[in-house]
């Protein structure tokens, strides 16, 4: 280490040149701005803060080699730093979780329009947690509201316990491990899922930082892809309360298949909200 600090110029203009091209050429997509974020955080600011700063200390830029080089490896930054912005959130990340892309936030849009009084006393459920990103960012929108997120891994209900601590939600929160909803009594006003839907023999064509980093179980929808959704059809009419509406991601292409689950499921379908990039995001069904 104290070799490459020798051979790696301390001047910050420098470092993130070297930096920039560096992840440029192992593929990083922005790679001015990546540079960047790490220079912050191996720092100890932000973006603006970085403006401020001509030179990087010994201490700061061996920290910088080391995020580099995970970065260089594909990691994805969200793990390196540690946390990520969702909603109005900022919420820790790990490894037993999937990150929590803008993409999802289709479905809390979703939610917002079909239950508009802020003020109702909702009881809401999660399946399939993770961060807990959903869950808390519906109890952040509805201050009445109190909710169950659910999640087979341990590791992943215990970090939306502290996501829910980090946001000052934990009082109207409860996090457990099971698998899907097994021993949870309903009835719930809303319940959130964004469950595991990519084909199976899709999940090595993904990006280098998703199949080598992100939790494969999160991700295996099975041989269609289908498989979370055919367990979901079955248990959530016995889940929602009269009037309660269930809201799910959808994968690409899955717009018209997992309706037509639900459906057969004994599940109307009330919307298919697309994302910004126009792909059908968000099933809302009621029972």
């Amino acid at each position: 280490m104290k070799d490459a600090m020798k051979q790696t110029p301390t001047n910050l203009r420098h470092l993130l040149s070297d930096a920039t091209n560096r992840l440029r050429a192992a593929g990083i997509e922005s790679p001015q701005r990546e540079a960047r974020l790490l220079a912050a955080h191996a720092t100890g600011t932000d973006l603006a803060g970085l403006l401020r700063i001509d030179t990087v200390p010994p201490a700061d830029h061996a920290t910088f080699l080391q995020i580099l080089q995970r970065r260089l490896h594909h990691e994805p930054m969200a793990y390196i730093i540690g946390h990520t912005g969702f909603w109005s959130l900022d919420l820790a990340v790990s490894p037993a979780t999937l990150i929590p892309r803008a993409d999802t936030e289709t479905l809390v849009e979703a939610v917002l329009e079909h239950l508009p009084d802020h003020n109702a006393a909702l009881r809401v459920l999660d399946i399939g947690t993770g961060t807990g990103c959903l869950l808390l960012a519906v109890l952040a929108e509805y201050p009445q509201a109190t909710g169950i997120g659910t999640d087979l891994n341990p590791d992943a209900t215990r970090l939306a316990m502290r996501n829910a601590a980090r946001n000052a939600l934990s009082a109207r929160c409860d996090m457990l491990c099971c698998n899907w909803a097994d021993g949870v009594m309903g009835p719930f006003d809303l319940i959130l899922s964004n469950p595991p839907y990519i084909p199976h023999a899709d999940l090595n064509g993904l990006m280098p930082e998703v199949v080598r980093h992100e939790p494969a179980r999160a991700l295996d929808g099975g041989t269609d892809g289908l498989v979370a959704y055919r367990a979901l059809a079955a248990i959530l009419p016995g889940l929602l309360a009269p009037g309660g509406i269930a809201v799910l991601e959808l994968g690409i292409g899955q717009d018209h298949s997992v309706p037509a689950l639900m459906h057969d499921g004994g599940l109307q379908v009330l919307e298919v909200r697309p994302d910004l990039g126009g792909i059908g995001r968000a099933l809302v069904v009621k029972k």
